[in-house]
């Protein structure tokens, strides 16, 4: 089921089961060095501050981030129940603070099986437009599950959100289809990356892209291994060889006719399951390597918003999508493949294939006129060592094309850290048969990833975002649940647009 969303703008006087209303802790240090207790309902709604006063005034109720109260038969409010929910600290309230809260409330009433809410956005926080746009993603993020095979499944959907603002009408509205384009788009990213690889091989991830395409409006073209070997893409051969599933080059298109800007190359990795090959993973946590084609999902869903966004910029997006098995056909260490763009590699461990597909991904992309490009991969366990499962990893040859992906990763509110490609890490990537090896050891190994793909763009300006340790969320959150996270999909959109 689809979620319905709805604007309006008067708190007391809107009929629905639940009524959500941000608190925040305004606590100030007092003499005695703690924090004085003063925690304010951020609403200007004169019904909703009197049916909140006696609850705050108990102290129960502290502002803390993600707190859920209900109360009910809240006074002259005509809503059924009230919730108010935890932002935190007023002063450093940011726009991803605000999509988790409304995502923090989305997941609380849809524990109570309610289906059907509003929420009041904080007057005092963000631009009126951002603010709105900021909860409906959040909201859609919030109402997805990855419980998809349960067979004893209950759709908790939620049937219709109301956001509650004051402003232009027709501003916020336009801000509540954003939102929405953004929050879906995201979770049809997170359902592929869901699927387990017998139900997401290449083929089928090629069939969800064509019949996404097809629905928003972009060109796709699908080719398999002959036109793979056609093009010389040796280093994505190489890789896709060992496996009986075809591999499946997927080429998007978003060619608006009042296109602005250098034209935009999206390309993901698209591993739809990652045995390692013939330097196989060991047994413990495999099954995880389903999402190692989230990179290349991340990509289409980001294709689906720009397409009914309908940004002012030209976009392709290529997705090298293939498994990396252990068969008798497979490639091994020490084999030597020749890349797209000419170089030669020796492969010095089969599981750090990601960067093989990437390089012709990332090669095949300039050749088709991409003159910016961004690649997302779950590449390396090193970033995950390096920067836990908070921030994914940036790297970027370019500091004015990172200084316009900071400000619409800002805007998107995601965190991601820029790590470093000094040239000297280069020589941890040279080969003594061929041009360069596909692995330069333990020491830092997501940064010698990314100096390998750096080989393939040349002069092209190019961010690369490393994922691995932040597209899948171990524990549930208040705001989102277990499974895949969608990372990244949001800022390579903000960008898209800046």
């Amino acid at each position: 089921m689809t979620m319905k969303t709805s604007l309006s703008a008067n708190p007391s006087a809107f009929e629905t089961e639940c009524l959500a209303v941000i608190v925040f802790d305004r606590s100030e240090k007092d003499r005695g060095d703690k924090d004085k207790p003063q925690v304010t309902v951020e609403s200007s709604d004169p019904a909703v501050l009197e049916a909140t006063a006696a609850l705050l005034a108990t102290g129960d109720v502290t502002g803390k981030m993600f707190e859920a109260t209900f109360l009910h038969a809240p006074g002259k409010i005509k809503a059924k129940r009230l919730l108010l929910v935890g932002g935190g600290k007023a002063k450093t309230f940011s726009n991803a603070d605000l999509r988790r809260v409304a995502g923090a409330a989305a997941r609380a009433v849809k524990g109570k099986n309610i289906r059907s809410f509003a929420f009041v956005a904080p007057p005092s926080s963000l631009p009126a437009e951002l603010a709105v746009r900021t909860i409906v993603e959040g909201l859609y993020i919030a109402d997805f599950d990855s419980d998809t095979y349960k067979s004893d499944r209950k759709d908790q959907s939620l049937q219709s959100v109301a956001v509650l603002s004051a402003g232009d009408p027709a501003k916020l509205q336009s801000s509540i289809e954003e939102g929405r384009i953004l929050g879906d788009s995201l979770n049809f990213t997170r359902e592929l990356v869901n699927e387990p690889s017998n139900r997401m091989t290449p083929t089928i991830l090629a069939e969800r892209a064509s019949k996404m395409a097809a629905e928003v409006g972009l060109k796709c073209e699908v080719f398999g291994a002959d036109k793979i070997k056609e093009l010389k893409m040796g280093a994505f051969w190489g890789v896709a060889q060992g496996s009986d599933e075809p591999p499946a080059l997927i080429v998007l298109r978003y060619e608006p006719a009042d296109a602005v800007g250098p034209v935009l190359g999206l390309v993901g990795k698209g591993v739809t399951f990652d045995t390692g090959g013939i330097s196989i993973k060991p047994a413990d946590g495999m099954e995880k390597m389903k999402y190692d084609m989230a990179g290349g999902a991340t990509m289409l869903g980001a294709m689906r918003a720009i397409a009914l966004l309908k940004l002012k910029r030209k976009v392709i997006c290529i997705v090298c999508a293939t498994e990396n098995m252990p068969s008798g056909k497979a490639q091994k260490p020490g084999d030597v493949q020749i890349a797209m763009s000419g170089k030669a590699i020796e492969i010095i461990n089969t599981d750090a294939e990601g960067r093989l597909i990437l390089a012709d991904g990332l090669h095949y992309a300039r050749q088709l006129g991409c003159q910016e490009l961004i690649d997302a991969a779950t590449l390396t366990g090193a970033v995950v060592v390096a920067l836990g499962a908070v921030n994914a990893g940036v790297f970027c040859n370019n500091d004015g094309l990172y200084d316009r992906f900071l400000k619409a990763q800002t805007v998107a509110g995601e965190k991601m850290w820029r790590m470093p490609l000094d040239e000297e890490y280069g020589e941890s990537i040279r080969s003594n048969i061929a041009d360069i090896i596909n692995s330069g050891g333990r020491q830092g190994g997501a940064i010698t990833a990314a100096m390998f793909l750096k080989e393939f763009v040349e002069d092209t300006p190019w961010i690369h975002l490393d994922i691995a340790g932040t597209t899948w969320i171990e524990d549930g959150k208040p705001w989102i649940a277990k499974g895949p996270s969608g990372i990244a999909l949001r800022s390579i959109v903000e960008f898209a647009r800046s």
